[in-house]
């Protein structure tokens, strides 16, 4: 028996969800690895990094399968595009969480030089980014969408105040290049992160509203 279009639309979407948590909680148990000096908060992410690999198959084969089925129009077919969109941007978001918990090891194989205050920071504003993106897209919140869009430029004023932070240290001789650089590769994967929680706030909003956002400010 086939299914009825809705159903199927719901459980894509409900896989969607499923890979944004599995996003989520791989950059906040990393980052918290780093904070607490604890390795063994990061053992799980390479299999979470699996599962993100095959929610990314699982998601691309039935969006374009209801493509071809069903010929969706409208809102429906604005839907999908953003599914297949979303996926991308997730998928790409677990890669960028692996390369965090790679910097975060290495760091972690030498003493700290210095507090950590800023990347917690910045990870946390990153992680509501990710989240209120997909609650917009469940939602079909275009405000939230909106705020994820305002939260972006939070993280790139830290990740450039993070920058010259270490930049300056490396300098004056307080920090050597190894570590300093592993920070400023964590707060570049962040900041690539961010932009693809934007991606998708900017994709709910052509979902919701069917405006193309993109390179440019909403005048709203």
């Amino acid at each position: 028996m086939i299914r009825p279009f809705v159903n199927e639309l719901g459980d894509l979407q409900n896989k969607i969800l499923e890979m944004g948590g599995l996003v989520e909680t791989s950059i906040h148990n990393t980052i918290r690895s780093l904070v607490e000096r604890d390795e063994k908060l990061m053992h799980g992410i390479w299999e979470t990094e699996n599962r993100i690999n095959q929610l990314d198959i699982e998601i691309d084969e039935c969006a374009t399968r209801l493509l071809a089925l069903h010929q969706p129009v409208a809102k429906d077919l604005r839907f999908l595009t953003a599914a297949i969109k979303i996926n991308s941007d997730l998928e790409r978001m677990g890669d960028l969480a692996v390369n965090l918990a790679q910097r975060s090891i290495s760091l972690l194989s030498r003493p700290p030089f210095k507090p950590l205050v800023d990347i917690p920071h910045m990870s946390k504003i990153v992680e509501a980014m990710v989240r209120k993106s997909l609650d917009a897209f469940v939602q079909r919140d275009a405000q939230l969408a909106q705020s994820v869009l305002m939260a972006d430029d939070e993280v790139d004023e830290l990740k450039n105040t993070i920058y010259q932070e270490l930049l300056d240290l490396m300098e004056q001789g307080q920090a050597e290049a190894a570590p300093a650089f592993d920070l400023i590769f964590i707060a570049h994967n962040l900041e690539r992160v961010a932009d693809h929680a934007t991606n998708i706030a900017e994709d709910v909003l052509f979902l919701v509203k069917g405006i193309d956002v993109r390179h440019h400010h909403l005048s709203e």
